[in-house]
């Protein structure tokens, strides 16, 4: 039961995205009359797309919310991540090194994944095998599992053989519904009290802060499915 493909998540996993992404949602909601903090968007709406965080909270909250604050997120984001985005130390690294097969499978659309793991050699080290939720399959963003289905299928690999590497719950939630073993991560800025228990909670087999350690918890989890 050795691993045939590691798919990794981006936001929070190999960029440090997620912060940047919870400054600017925190600052618009609250704003709109709504508001929040940066460490609760983190901890409530990590792995959701903007769209789908604008519909909960005005389902939650009754409170109008306006069709250009996408445009704005828009805007200021890509601000942020052109000036701001810092990789996750060690992932590179460790990446380079990695033995098996792998992919990056995520929320964001594919124009924003080529901007931000172009400003690393994480680009150079996934591509071709970079793929959008909302541009693949089904185009169902997760939680859904669209996204790690159709990866698996690019590399004609059983799901079952899969290791997801994710830093939401809702991130977890879609890989464990794809029939796919969970790593989860928090190891990003936007990590919070709780975060590994509730990656845990949403299936992921175990939890690791530091890129360094994926290598050892795969080989582990080889031995464990066997024992199993």
């Amino acid at each position: 039961m050795e691993p045939q493909l590691i798919i990794f998540d981006c936001d929070g996993v190999l960029v440090d995205s997620e912060i940047l992404a919870a400054e600017v949602e925190s600052q618009l909601l609250t704003q709109s009359g709504y508001p929040i903090e940066p460490e609760d968007i983190a901890e409530r709406f990590a792995g959701l797309t903007w769209t789908d965080i604008l519909l909960q909270v005005e389902k939650e909250s009754g409170i109008p919310i306006s069709a250009s604050l996408i445009e704005e997120s828009s805007r200021q984001m890509d601000h942020k991540l052109r000036n701001e985005l810092n990789v996750i130390e060690g992932a590179e690294q460790v990446i380079a090194a990695l033995k098996y097969p792998k992919c990056v499978a995520s929320n964001s659309i594919s124009s924003s994944l080529k901007m931000m793991l172009e400003q690393s050699t994480l680009y150079d080290l996934f591509a071709p095998h970079i793929f959008s939720a909302r541009e693949v399959g089904t185009q169902k963003p997760k939680p859904d599992p669209n996204v790690f289905l159709f990866a698996a299928k690019q590399f004609n690999v059983d799901p079952a053989r899969c290791i997801v590497i994710e830093d939401s719950s809702h991130g977890v939630h879609a890989a464990r519904t794809a029939g796919m073993r969970v790593i989860g991560f928090t190891g990003g800025a936007h990590t919070y009290p709780g975060h590994a228990d509730k990656l845990t909670d949403a299936g992921a087999e175990t939890v690791i802060s530091r890129h360094r350690d994926l290598p050892a918890v795969i080989e582990a989890m080889t031995v464990w499915s066997e024992a199993v």
